[in-house]
Formats: structure tokens, C-alpha cells, sequence
């Protein structure tokens, strides 16, 4: 059984800063490229970041500059540093997981966690 599972959402206050973390299961995490998604209220769910199982980065431009991602392979875990987080950053925030080459098609998502930026 593949599980995500988020951890880390909360409130902060404009200007602060949060570290998301996703723990997965039941995959082959190291074939899996991973990354971060966002829905906003009354928005579509967008990219966040994305990390490849070869460790390749992306990101957002909304997001360059103030997001790192990293993953750590022996625990199964990818991190999504989040700072100078703004008003606009409010969302529910995703992890998903992708299959990459014999797993390609395969596609996973976490239930979610809210992060709410409010004075």
C-alpha cells in the first residue's frame, strides 16, 4: 500500500519561514521523482517544486529564490523549505511521487497540509 504523508503545516506569519515534509511507503522511492504541489482556494493545483530521482531541481517562479526541495533516499522522505513566505503562499500543499523509468505511469498523491501566512 503507497502512502504520502505530510507533516510540518501550520500558521506563520508573513516573512516566516516552514520545513514540509512528506514520508512515503509501499514505492521504490529512489526510482520516484518527487515534488511539491499547491491549491489556493478557489485555484487550481499548482507545481511547486519537483525533485528527480537523479536529483534534478525545479521550481515555480513564483517560488525561486524562497523554496529549496531536497529528498533523502535512506528515509524515504522529501522536504520542502519554504521561506520569505507571503499572504499569496496560503494553500493546501501536496506531495506527490512519480514514477521514473520501469515505474514511468505510476502516480501518487498525499492527502495534503494546510499552510496558512497571516499576520
Amino acid at each position: 500500500q503507497v502512502q504520502l504523508v505530510e507533516s510540518g503545516g501550520g500558521l506563520v506569519q508573513p516573512g516566516g519561514s516552514l520545513r514540509l515534509s512528506c514520508a512515503a511507503s509501499g514505492i521504490f522511492f529512489n526510482r520516484y521523482d518527487m515534488g511539491w504541489y499547491r491549491q489556493a482556494p478557489g485555484k487550481q493545483r499548482e507545481l511547486v517544486a519537483t525533485i528527480t530521482s537523479a536529483y534534478q531541481k525545479n521550481f515555480a517562479d513564483s517560488v525561486k529564490g524562497r523554496f529549496t526541495i531536497s529528498r533523502d533516499n535512506a528515509k524515504n522522505m522529501v522536504y520542502l523549505q519554504m521561506n520569505s513566505l507571503e499572504p499569496e503562499d496560503t494553500a493546501v500543499y501536496y506531495c506527490n511521487a512519480r514514477g521514473a523509468g520501469m515505474f514511468n505511469g505510476m502516480d501518487y498523491w498525499g492527502k495534503g497540509i494546510l499552510v496558512t501566512v497571516s499576520s
